[in-house]
């Protein structure tokens, strides 16, 4: 073998070495942190039982009307993200904050993540706690299952308030996600790593340091599970099954919006086409990213309260 070959193939073999060395570092590294971590993740707010398994839920506040919220796809912690509303939004409300399988505190679940079974087991919880009169609100993918939710239980639904949530046709929402290749960098550590440099995305001040500590916890737990991969293989699926459904015409809408949206230029419009389409609807345009409520939860709370005024004086 020539020098020049042999020098070449030593060379990629120490690389390929070092590379190895690294994956298996990543690898049991990310395992004895998952392990260790789990002590560290406190507990908060009330499981109730749904298809054998535990469903997380966080009830606080008291007043007449009361408002369930869901998250946004792949949310590590639905309370936690949700705190600078519901600070907020419970002192004059009922605020039920579900935590879906895979979501924070509840457990995971094998059962595909169609919306229709989300909606079904988010139901069941909801019915098991008794609440069956609410007013719906949602982040991002939460659009989706909220047009269902309202079909599927118009007795219950009595309004739904959209944060830049999602809408049946919206660009890019065929895209398929290499899921296998995410599943093999959570199991080899990458995901971590990569985290430890990124950060969470909780650095606005309403988070205190404490709650900042528990989002990184369960984002390490939560992020690329079985389940969440299982529900980021069927988003394109879901959103197909959207198309040509909308929210029933007599449901008062309230969405705030992105004004923005550099990657969907169309985002805006969208949203208003979606509240022209039903006989009260609203859209509030905020300048910012799309988790509006870490950075216009006041705004938002003002605005909804000044709307749910308006909608309930008209009905008397």
């Amino acid at each position: 073998m020539k020098k020049p070959v042999k020098r070449v193939l030593v060379a990629l073999t120490s690389v390929v070495a070092v590379i190895a060395l690294g994956l298996t570092a990543t690898t049991v590294g990310n395992a004895v942190a998952t392990t260790i971590e789990q002590d560290r993740i406190e507990p908060y707010g009330q499981k109730v039982t749904v298809d054998g398994h535990d469903m997380n839920v966080m009830i606080t506040g008291e007043g007449p009307e009361d408002i369930v919220l869901l998250p946004g796809f792949g949310t590590a912690s639905p309370v936690l993200d949700f705190e600078p509303l519901v600070t907020d939004l419970e002192r004059d409300h009922r605020v039920i904050v579900v935590e879906p399988f895979g979501y924070g505190l509840s457990d995971g679940t094998d059962r595909a993540r169609t919306t229709d079974n989300i909606v079904t087991e988010t139901h069941a919880a909801l019915q098991e706690l008794g609440v069956d009169d609410y007013v719906l609100m949602g982040h991002s993918i939460a659009g989706i299952y909220g047009i269902q939710f309202a079909n599927r239980y118009p007795d219950e639904v009595r309004a739904f308030v959209g944060i830049d949530s999602s809408v049946p046709g919206q660009p890019g929402s065929d895209t398929e996600l290499p899921v296998g290749l995410f599943g093999a960098a959570k199991n080899l550590g990458l995901v971590r790593l990569i985290a430890s440099f990124r950060g969470t995305g909780y650095d606005e001040s309403v988070y205190s340091a404490r709650a900042r500590e528990q989002i990184a916890l369960l984002t390490d737990r939560n992020t690329l599970s079985p389940t969440y991969l299982n529900a980021m293989s069927l988003l394109p699926a879901n959103f197909e099954d959207a198309l040509g459904t909308s929210f029933p015409e007599d449901l008062p809408l309230l969405l705030f919006v992105v004004a923005d949206n550099p990657s969907v230029p169309t985002w805006l419009r969208l949203h208003e086409e979606q509240a022209e389409a039903v006989a009260d609807g609203t859209v509030v345009p905020l300048d910012g990213e799309h988790y509006l409520h870490h950075t216009h939860a006041p705004r938002i709370v003002d605005e909804f309260r000044s709307w749910e005024r308006t909608r309930m004086s008209a009905t008397q």
